[in-house]
């Protein structure tokens, strides 16, 4: 009754607003997608679009088309990645998002792991904040998700859709206090929140912010944030500086330069989990099944070792 172009032509719809640019995306002519659209209307007996001169909206039974085209299109794709590899043909596609920081260290690592172990599998990267991907992820436009959470958090917006993922612990992740090396702190062992309540403080993305909050909450203090910016290098250099203290996760102290700063573990110790994230279909699929594996041993590898280094040590 209803078949994967059909689902296909929906969806495109949905997301692009209109026959004329649902057909560029699809690479179908506008004609085409006018017929297609009718072919749907006449099988299912109702009217699934309203038109608005160039512009076009769903109806609510086009709604509730769109809406399933995107698990069911997945399905389809998973079972032709399936097939595929069991055909032996050793091919395959991998669509990853990743937050920011560890595109700087976690990603390379596992790019470089795929790409000597299963130099045929196409991998694309798209950065992203763990809210966005896993969005990206429940609207089939993402595979792999690598996605934090601190400890006593969730993932985010995304918490009623949890139960339908799949999740990988990579690591833990521990965040440090980072304070000027001419702070009257730098030489602690340990550090204290509520010693720095007085300090200009810098933030980082609006989910590490939050976390810097709620810190400084059970401290006792709330922080004064002179600086935003959610480029971990870029918080060192204000730091470096002297124009604040910032909260930084290992994964970015492990790979970036920072002699003439501070790093004290905070007491008590705060780390947040590094999680791989996908569906029950998509884990089936062998190449985002290599691409877990991939960044399971990358998170297993020694932080300071490099990619070259750690597919070298392989080969």
């Amino acid at each position: 009754m209803i078949d994967a172009a059909g689902l296909r032509v929906m969806k495109a719809i949905a997301d692009e607003g209109s026959f004329t640019s649902a057909a560029n995306a699809l690479g179908f002519t506008q004609p085409a997608i006018s017929q297609m659209v009718r072919r749907l209307e006449q099988r299912t007996g109702t009217v699934l679009v309203e038109r608005y001169g160039r512009q076009v909206r769903l109806t609510e039974a086009g709604q509730v088309l769109a809406r399933h085209a995107v698990g069911v299109l997945a399905a389809l794709d998973a079972a032709e990645e399936e097939i595929t590899a069991i055909a032996g043909l050793r091919a395959g596609r991998v669509r990853l998002q990743a937050f920011p920081s560890s595109s700087a260290t976690l990603v390379p690592k596992t790019l470089a792991i795929l790409k000597a172990k299963h130099p045929d599998i196409t991998v694309t990267f798209t950065e992203a904040e763990p809210p966005e991907s896993l969005a990206a992820l429940r609207n089939g436009d993402c595979d792999v998700a690598v996605a934090f959470a601190y400890e006593g958090a969730d993932l985010g917006e995304l918490e009623e859709d949890l139960s339908l993922l799949v999740t990988r612990r990579l690591m833990d992740d521990e965040v440090r206090l980072v304070v000027p090396g001419a702070h009257p702190h730098a030489g602690d062992s340990a550090a204290s929140l509520a010693d720095f309540s007085g300090d200009e403080w810098i933030a980082g993305c609006p989910r590490c912010r939050g976390h810097l909050l709620s810190l400084a909450d059970h401290a006792g203090f709330r922080p004064n944030v002179a600086f935003e910016t959610e480029d971990y290098v870029a918080q060192l250099g204000l730091v470096t500086a002297g124009l604040g203290v910032a909260l930084v996760p290992d994964l970015i102290l492990n790979a970036a330069k920072h002699d003439e700063v501070a790093t004290l573990p905070l007491s008590p110790a705060s780390r947040r989990q590094i999680l791989a994230v996908t569906t029950p279909d998509l884990q089936r699929v062998p190449a985002v099944a290599a691409a877990l594996d991939a960044l399971c041993e990358a998170a297993g590898a020694d932080p300071r070792t490099s990619a070259a280094e750690l597919v070298g040590a392989k080969a």
